[in-house]
């Protein structure tokens, strides 16, 4: 059971680890038009390139384990970033809502194994 549980927090926390990477990757290399995306969903274009520097730092905080409460505060920081998201996707009706829905999934899964696993 104890190796079951880690074997589905490290695939889903790699994927949302993925997820989180590739995404800070594009807001440094694509600013511009991921600007006009964030403008489009109603958000300030300044928080786009310190959004993507948060993700990596809270990606590193999840997968180092260095302390338990910043790893809480990234887990939390990530929760909004995909419920922030997934609202203004569905407010501009763009059809962008499944990729949040499907990093809240991921979330929600290597949330729950993390407590298995670490806790």
């Amino acid at each position: 059971m104890e190796k079951r549980n880690k074997v589905i927090y490290w695939i889903a926390t790699g994927l949302l680890s993925l997820m989180m990477i590739s995404s800070s990757i594009m807001y440094f290399i694509n600013t511009e038009e991921v600007t006009k995306i964030f403008l489009s969903l109603g958000y300030n274009e300044r928080i786009v390139i310190p959004l993507a520097i948060l993700k990596i730092i809270g990606i590193a905080t999840i997968l180092t384990n260095f302390s338990k409460t910043l790893k809480e505060w990234a887990y939390f920081g990530f929760l909004l970033d995909f419920t922030l998201a997934l609202e203004g996707h569905l407010a501009a009706n763009d059809g962008g809502h499944y990729l949040a829905i499907a990093a809240l999934a991921l979330w929600i899964i290597s949330y729950t194994y993390n407590k298995k696993v670490y806790d």
